[in-house]
């Protein structure tokens, strides 16, 4: 073979396979986006602002930084079409060896710790509707360890999700697509509903303590 047609057929070969079609990448980010915060992190910043318009300021600005930050991804994914994600890309501005480290870190410690986060947050949600899952109830006792049910519903879940994903790329991506349109539909119904209400209360304000007139004291200790 000539060494033309051997540089296109190894270029052919090493090209990435497209498994996923617009919708399954629409959903992946939107799903990785999306996560078990987005139920719980709005009424905890609103206790903290106190400001229905600063919240959704807030919120704004979270948006567009992390627009900023998929745009580098999409021009850095753009720039070299190659599997590996941050691996090749800081493999290719500061060398392999920071690829490498970064390629391990996320294997042992950034996705599993993901994972194991988000296992256990779906586990606290799902203790909500069956009562017997909880981080009281022990399986297992000994001594200081305890193994709950709330950690065996997040193992299963870890280990289903596992096998969806080794059964193939299409099963993967269908699963993904289903939780995704659930998610999405959950939160803008909790919208709906919630302006359907027409029921709302102006946000508490919480005043400073007034000092007592018998406490001449000043704020500071004294020396």
């Amino acid at each position: 073979m000539p060494p033309a047609e051997s540089v296109a057929a190894t270029a052919q070969t090493a090209r990435l396979v497209r498994g996923l079609g617009l919708l399954d990448a629409t959903t992946l980010i939107v799903g990785s986006v999306i996560g078990s915060g987005i139920f719980v992190a709005p009424s905890i910043m609103a206790g903290y602002v106190q400001s229905p318009p600063l919240l959704l300021g807030l919120w704004l600005v979270g948006g567009a930084l992390t627009l900023f930050g998929a745009l580098a991804y999409g021009e850095l994914a753009a720039a070299l079409p190659r599997a590996g994600g941050q691996y090749v890309f800081l493999g290719e501005a500061f060398g392999p060896l920071w690829g490498f480290l970064y390629g391990w870190t996320f294997l042992v410690a950034i996705n599993t710790g993901f994972v194991a986060a988000v296992a256990v947050a779906f586990a606290k949600y799902l203790g909500v509707f069956l009562p017997g899952i909880s981080e009281d109830a022990a399986l297992v006792a000994l001594g200081r360890f305890h193994f709950t049910t709330a950690q065996a519903a997040a193992l299963v879940v870890i280990v289903a999700l596992t096998a969806i994903n080794v059964r193939g790329l299409r099963t993967g991506a269908l699963v993904q697509n289903v939780f995704t349109v659930a998610k999405v539909a959950g939160v803008a119904a909790l919208v709906v509903l919630a302006l359907a209400s027409g029921k709302g209360a102006p946000p508490a304000r919480r005043s400073a303590p007034k000092a007592s007139s018998s406490d001449s004291s000043p704020p500071w200790p004294s020396p």
